[in-house]
């Protein structure tokens, strides 16, 4: 059995979500990772960033959702969530996986953590501001991208999919950020993956 550390609205939701269409089981560990609240010592010891998703397998944990992404498909290739080492569509899925976690989730913490960003609390609304320009600049790449394909990979469902769908989700209009319906096919995609039992059991 998997544990997972877990928070709602976090990447571990994604993680989850994976979980759920592999079939494993696993447990939940519930997570506060508040703003400037104090991390659980269990946490820190598996992650010193104090951040989720951390899985727990046995013989080892592991975190970044990305990286969690790619051990758990390669652990359970049945499940069809990710291309095998010698398909062409390996590249660009792993590909997507980097450039969501590095690039777009880093749009997003301007936003949400922009004291990691400025040095007096005068310039957080300057962050914010380049938020919603960069977050729309990249959406809009994704979008492109995407076309009038199916999934991200073409016509080939996996876990890139579901990291899509896992970032919408941070999407605030109260923010500022701007809405999905900028990006009609990223929002296509991310329509099909919210109704699918996995996700629905995760995002309620």
């Amino acid at each position: 059995m998997y544990e997972l550390f877990y928070a709602e609205r976090s990447a571990a939701m994604g993680t989850r979500v994976i979980l759920e269409e592999i079939g494993a089981e696993y447990r939940l560990i519930g997570t506060d990772i508040g703003d400037h609240v104090p991390r659980a010592p269990e946490l820190l010891a598996l992650n010193p960033n104090g951040w989720v998703p951390v899985l727990v397998y046995e013989g080892g944990s592991m975190h970044e959702a990305s990286a969690i992404t790619v051990f758990l498909t390669g652990r359970h290739p049945e499940a069809g969530l990710a291309p095998a080492d010698d398909d062409p569509l390996r590249g660009p899925f792993l590909q997507w996986l980097v450039y969501m976690s590095n690039t777009l989730q880093m749009a997003y913490q301007l936003t949400y953590y922009p004291w990691r960003f400025c040095e007096t609390p005068d310039h957080h609304e300057s962050a914010r501001v380049r938020s919603c320009i960069r977050l729309r600049e990249i959406w809009g790449f994704i979008d492109q991208a995407i076309g009038d394909r199916e999934w991200m990979l073409g016509e080939r469902f996996s876990a890139a999919d579901i990291h899509l769908f896992m970032l919408t989700t941070w999407l605030s209009p109260e923010r500022g950020h701007p809405t999905m319906d900028e990006f009609p096919n990223a929002a296509r995609v991310a329509a099909r993956i919210a109704e699918r039992a996995s996700a629905r059991k995760v995002y309620g």
